[in-house]
């Protein structure tokens, strides 16, 4: 095993809720609440990547360098087949902007008020370098979004989307969920939902 990622033990050690099989975290990447977080099977997470709070990653993931997922209470869930590239910054939860209250997290909580609700990647979603996704946003199966997207609200499914904030540019093929059947008869049911 290289050296840059965790061995399976130390995984273990880092006290996961859940933790599959073939995941690779890089030991540059910072987790907190590790008892908050559940990851599935073949999964790998890059170095610099910050995971924070309640998050359910799926299998078959990938999230690139110097990304921050901020699940909160209300959580990230990422599905299947999805891909985060490089440094990207998903939140489940916010400070409120509008000046009614004080921000960060050196104010105690009765000084300010903080908007949360969970985010949902469906399978086969991927984001490009530098997006940026709000709190309460459930991006579509199959959905894309082009680097530095404003991802401030629900997609459609199998839809290529860029912008900010984003619009659909066009719609995005469906020849992955062929691709997706034929690699599991490949590899075998077995193997994509290895028991964790």
């Amino acid at each position: 095993m290289n050296n840059s990622f965790y061995s399976k033990e130390e995984l273990i050690g880092l006290g996961f809720c859940e933790i599959g099989s073939n995941v690779l975290i890089s030991k540059k990447a910072s987790i907190y609440n590790a008892s908050k977080i559940s990851i599935g099977n073949n999964v790998r997470i890059d170095d610099f990547c910050i995971l924070s709070g309640t998050i359910s990653i799926g299998n078959f993931i990938h999230i690139a360098a110097y990304s921050a997922l901020y699940g909160g209470e209300c959580g990230i869930e990422i599905n299947d087949y999805s891909n985060i590239s490089s440094k990207n910054s998903i939140y489940a939860i916010s400070d409120d902007y509008s000046g009614m209250s004080m921000t960060n997290p050196m104010i105690p909580d009765k000084y300010k008020k903080i908007y949360g609700e969970k985010v949902v990647f469906e399978k086969h979603v991927i984001i490009g370098s530098s997006c940026v996704v709000l709190p309460g946003v459930v991006l579509g199966e199959g959905s894309s979004f082009g680097a530095m997207s404003l991802i401030n609200k629900s997609s459609e499914p199998w839809t290529i989307n860029a912008g900010i904030p984003f619009r659909k540019i066009k719609d995005r093929s469906k020849e992955i969920l062929k691709l997706e059947e034929q690699f599991i008869k490949e590899v075998g049911e077995k193997c994509v939902n290895q028991s964790k």
